[in-house]
């Protein structure tokens, strides 16, 4: 073994001390072994659970090669050649990364965290380059061998399958985002925006008046727009203004870090204007606007409206609640603890309040409903048509189904088959205290011209009793949201909800509600019950907004 070079296994996890810098400089005894599965003369091939000295032996060919640049040597040592070389070799050629050094960390059985520094070049210009990423080791399905399992996470955390880095001037000029009052938005400052920040310069960096720089940047395979990764020379921003509000947007990014994998929108019910967008989660997703998950009894909102507008019930109308209700053979049940309730006082507005599942499931058979019935409420009252509306970045406006059987029961809970957002039921939310629908986006349509969504809305007595409703859910003392929106001034509403998730022991967390002129959704998923999670972050956001 070479000088000042010292490898040792600990508890099956490989950690690599040497008098230098880089895998390039390690001269590691088993890497130079050989290590296949598969002997001569028809050996056979290994099995079983990989070895400390295998992760670890794996593991050192991979970066050793990669930090040579030698992208088909080091792809060799994964268990998708091809795939690996072109990502790789992009890496090198197309990126200009130079002088890669790779530095393990503590890995996890066959986990191995790892940190990379390199430079990258490009017409004169050198910056330097640092990041985190990991990969796993896996034996082989056919050879046996110890061998790196593929994924372009592996080479840089934000790489999906078919990117490639690339290094030049960029696809887009910068843009220099601005709040409703002209106040700058970083993602420095509000690190939930980024992934927005990113969309709306590769949407409207060419129409902000900017030029474009040099920089280092991750060309996606789905033609969305380049993700930045590092700035070798500025180009001159745009200035680009958004509906967005810089103070309530801090209160949400503040609100979302204290739950994982939480999200909220806030919105101005008078215009739909977006007012914040926040996500706290492991990956880049906008789940926000994007999310496609069961809004448990949010839903609520919208098959209230449907028993009003079809004649069923009124808000003041019998609405029993008992422990449980059958739909078909499948029997529903209310959240733990809720008393039953089948006297006169058990009334739709109760049931609401109370987010009694039986009393509206005891309903949604009532005629003239039929199996299509809540879906045509969300299209034509509410705006929910299926990816028509145009927020001016990518965004889910939500499914409800005509559905058969025991969906459509669960669909009236806010299961089933519905897929919404927050962004979704912020809207919903803002059409139940308006009235009307106005489809939210936080771009002007007026900078490029693209047509808003249309909904009728609600009939004028329809939505005084939702937002009657709910503002019995967030004041009265039988509401659900009463302890959550406790201490906010001016006209105030809610509507809590949990979902459950297939194969999860905790719910879902979702609340929506309004205060004056705004309204906001949230949801944390496995965050539990209505209030627990999801309803401070609304609360959050609503008394930033006074």
């Amino acid at each position: 073994m070479a000088k000042g070079v010292k490898a040792a296994v600990i508890g099956g996890v490989f950690a690599v001390m040497v008098g230098g810098a880089g895998y390039g400089a390690y001269n590691i005894m088993s890497a130079l072994n050989g290590g296949g599965a598969t002997g001569a003369g028809g050996a056979s091939v290994r099995s079983g659970p990989l070895s400390g000295d295998e992760v670890e032996e794996a593991a050192a060919k991979f970066f050793t090669a990669w930090e040579k640049g030698d992208a088909a040597r080091a792809a060799s040592y994964t268990n998708n050649d091809a795939a690996a070389q072109a990502v790789l070799k992009s890496f090198g050629e197309e990126a200009h990364i130079t002088g890669v050094r790779i530095t393990p960390g503590d890995g996890r059985g066959a986990t191995v965290p790892f940190s990379v520094s390199a430079k990258v070049s490009y017409d004169g210009k050198s910056k330097a380059l640092a990041y985190k990423s990991e990969l796993k080791v896996v034996r082989g399905i056919t050879s046996g061998r110890a061998l790196v399992d593929w994924r372009p996470t592996v080479i840089h955390p934000r790489l999906k399958k078919d990117d490639t880095l690339v290094t030049g001037e960029a696809a887009n000029p910068p843009i220099e985002a601005l709040d409703r009052d002209g106040t700058v938005l970083t993602k420095e400052k509000y690190p939930s925006l980024g992934p927005v920040l990113d969309t709306l310069r590769g949407r409207y960096g060419d129409k902000a008046d900017g030029r474009p720089g040099i920089e280092l940047a991750i060309r996606h395979a789905d033609d969305s727009p380049d993700t930045s990764l590092l700035t070798l020379t500025k180009g001159r921003p745009g200035k680009l203004e958004t509906t967005l509000s810089a103070s309530v947007q801090a209160a949400a990014e503040k609100a979302v870090r204290k739950y994982t994998d939480s999200s909220v929108v806030a919105l101005q019910p008078s215009t739909g204007e977006v007012l914040a967008v926040a996500n706290h989660r492991n990956d880049a997703f906008n789940a926000a606007f994007e999310g496609k998950v069961a809004p448990g009894s949010t839903m609520k909102i919208i098959t209230a409206a449907m028993l009003i507008d079809n004649g069923v019930t009124t808000m003041n109308g019998p609405a029993p609640c008992p422990n449980t209700a059958m739909w078909q053979g499948q029997t529903f049940k209310n959240l733990k603890g809720l008393e039953p309730d089948e006297t006169a006082n058990a009334t739709l507005a109760a049931g609401f309040m109370r987010s009694c599942n039986s009393a509206f499931i005891k309903l949604v058979d009532e005629e003239p409903l039929t199996d299509a019935s809540l879906k045509d409420e969300a299209e034509v009252r509410f705006g929910l048509r299926g990816d028509n509306w145009k927020t001016g970045i990518s965004s889910f406006d939500g499914r409800i189904p005509a559905s058969t059987g025991p969906d459509r029961a669960a669909n009236a809970i806010g299961q089933g088959q519905v897929q919404m957002n927050p962004l979704t039921m912020a809207s919903v939310t803002a059409t139940a205290m308006t009235g009307e629908f106005r489809q939210p986006y936080l771009i002007s349509p007026e900078l490029d011209g693209r047509p808003l969504a249309t909904a009728e809305g609600l009939r004028a007595s329809t939505a005084a009793q939702l937002k009657q409703m709910m503002r019995l859910t967030a004041t009265a003392p039988q509401g659900t949201a009463v302890n959550v929106m406790s201490g906010l001034g001016g006209d105030i509403g809610a509507k809590t909800g949990s979902a459950e998730v297939d194969g999860k022991a905790t719910s879902d967390s979702w609340f929506t509600g309004f205060r004056d002129d705004v309204a906001a959704a949230a949801m944390t998923q496995q965050g539990g019950h209505g209030g627990d999670a999801a309803g401070p972050i609304v609360a959050a956001v609503l008394r930033a907004s006074g």
